[in-house]
């Protein structure tokens, strides 16, 4: 029998292909972003309390209610204006989950969706498998801003919806208010929808505030705002995101996800509950916890090589290391992972066509001395460039 893929040019993941190399090569891997220390262990005892309680069937398709409450006083806290638990908020499997059930609910047969590079992976092959196509547009180094003409002038009969992701990853930039005015004059009078990536929603830096679509007085109504526990708890193996949107988008967003996930694992759920009832205060604490550890590493990488680009949000950090070598990223990559025993994340690969570019993703979501095992090993690769 003969199989006909859909995605036929997609392979697996480089998060997935660096982390194997990682291994193979015995690498420290500062390239995908995941924790390396524990999670609160005042969370750890909410999940153990909820299975004990029997908190161990199906939870409802939409999410508990008590946790999609707890969601709408935390949304209204921090953006003003009041969302409907019953209605607009919907427990998914992580924030990948819900972006990939409002593209599908999104995007017919011939439709279009702008997508930015560097993008996160998972977008365009959601885009395709509802029929739809992606018009990527890049944002460009150092500062990884938005080119609103250009923007304006891809739009076409056809644009159904625009991808936006705040802060970025991988760029770690931050969208604006400025920049958020521009995007609701653009889509004005258009039957476009805003999908919203904003995982890291509460990881951003130097007393900047989160410009969510949500506390924008237009954009709301048009859009799909997504969010992720993993990255506020940091706990990314838990998968428990949500997707907040208008109540007639949510029901076209919940028959999409009732035959995809169905609902959500139940005792994490109600740990999560409690957790934003009673633990506010660690998650108003997220910008310093994560600015710590951006400036530590910075610290650690002085004199390296390896050049800090300003990091505005997310737990990634990007470097230059164009003073070392001039060889395109991926093969820097390998590189380090061979001779430094460091995996990291090459730039190039979230972009359809890549500028010349010398930088590489890191995170900062790890222990300090991991941390500064990592800036000892890139300073020693560095240090035997530098004699050869």
């Amino acid at each position: 029998m003969r199989f006909r893929s859909k995605l036929p040019d997609v392979g697996t993941t480089i998060f997935t292909v660096m982390s194997r190399r990682a291994i193979d090569e015995g690498a420290l891997n500062i390239g995908q972003g995941f924790p390396d220390y524990p999670i609160d262990p005042r969370l750890a005892d909410f999940v153990h309390d909820a299975i004990a309680a029997g908190r161990n069937q199906y939870a409802p398709m939409e999410g508990v209610v008590e946790l999609r409450t707890q969601i709408a006083r935390k949304l209204e806290a921090s953006y003003g204006g009041t969302f409907d638990p019953e209605l607009e908020i919907t427990i998914t499997c992580g924030g990948t989950e819900a972006l990939f059930d409002a593209i599908q609910v999104s995007i017919s047969a011939g439709d279009e969706a702008i997508i930015f590079d560097p993008a996160y992976d998972a977008y365009e092959p959601a885009v395709r498998l509802a029929g739809g196509r992606c018009i990527r547009i890049p944002l460009l180094p150092p500062d990884f801003s938005y080119d609103w003409q250009r923007i304006k002038e891809a739009l076409s009969e056809r644009t159904r919806l625009i991808i936006i992701n705040s802060p970025h990853n991988p760029s770690c930039t931050a969208i604006t208010e400025w920049d958020l005015a521009q995007l609701a004059a653009l889509v004005n009078d258009r039957p476009i929808t805003i999908l919203s990536d904003e995982v890291y929603e509460h990881v951003i830096f130097d007393g900047r505030r989160h410009a969510s679509v949500l506390a924008h007085p237009e954009l709301p109504e048009r859009s799909f705002v997504v969010f992720s526990f993993g990255k506020t708890l940091h706990a990314t193996g838990w998968r428990t995101g949500y997707c907040v949107a208008p109540a007639a988008m949510t029901v076209e967003l919940r028959k999409v996800h009732q035959f995809n996930t169905f609902s959500i694992v139940s005792p994490l759920q109600y740990a999560i509950t409690r957790y934003l009832a009673e633990c506010a205060d660690r998650i108003r604490d997220l910008p310093r916890f994560f600015q710590t550890k951006r400036d530590f590493l910075s610290r650690q990488l002085q004199g390296s090589g390896f050049r800090p680009l300003a990091a505005a949000g997310t737990y990634f950090q990007l470097v230059d290391y164009g003073s070392l070598s001039r060889e395109r990223d991926l093969e820097f990559a390998d590189r380090l992972i061979r001779e430094a025993k460091i995996a990291t994340i090459p730039l190039s690969v979230f972009y359809a066509e890549p500028p010349s570019m010398t930088l590489l993703r890191l995170c900062v979501a790890k222990r300090d001395e991991t941390l500064a095992a990592a800036a000892l090993q890139l300073r020693a690769f560095s240090e035997r460039q530098t004699r050869a």
